[in-house]
């Protein structure tokens, strides 16, 4: 991934995640999209970031090390407005309207 990207990627923002998904013998494209919860460990080699979505109506978080060749790519569809806090763990209680209140995401 490149470093601008790895820069972008922040607690609150929305990101859509291709990730390379193989099945058999043959490979597809999936992706997910969702909030950044966290980022851990800067630009270590076991770096991470967890992002967040309501999917069927249920909260689904995945965990993606930034280094993963899996990751295809990473594109940032908004950034931080308004985050006072370096992990937004307090989301996964809160619904999908108060948590976009809280974060300042516009809809």
């Amino acid at each position: 991934m490149k470093d601008e990207i790895i820069l972008q990627i922040k607690p609150g923002a929305t990101v859509r995640v291709w990730e390379i998904i193989k099945e058999g013998g043959k490979e597809r494209l999936s992706k997910f999209q969702g909030v950044v919860l966290a980022r851990k460990h800067r630009k270590e080699i076991g770096a991470t970031f967890t992002v967040r979505s309501i999917v069927s109506g249920v909260g689904v978080e995945k965990v993606y090390p930034i280094n993963s060749p899996i990751i295809s790519k990473v594109e940032i569809l908004t950034s931080v407005k308004k985050v006072h806090r370096a992990k937004l763990y307090f989301v996964r209680k809160l619904s999908k309207k108060k948590s976009r209140e809280k974060i300042g995401v516009a809809a």
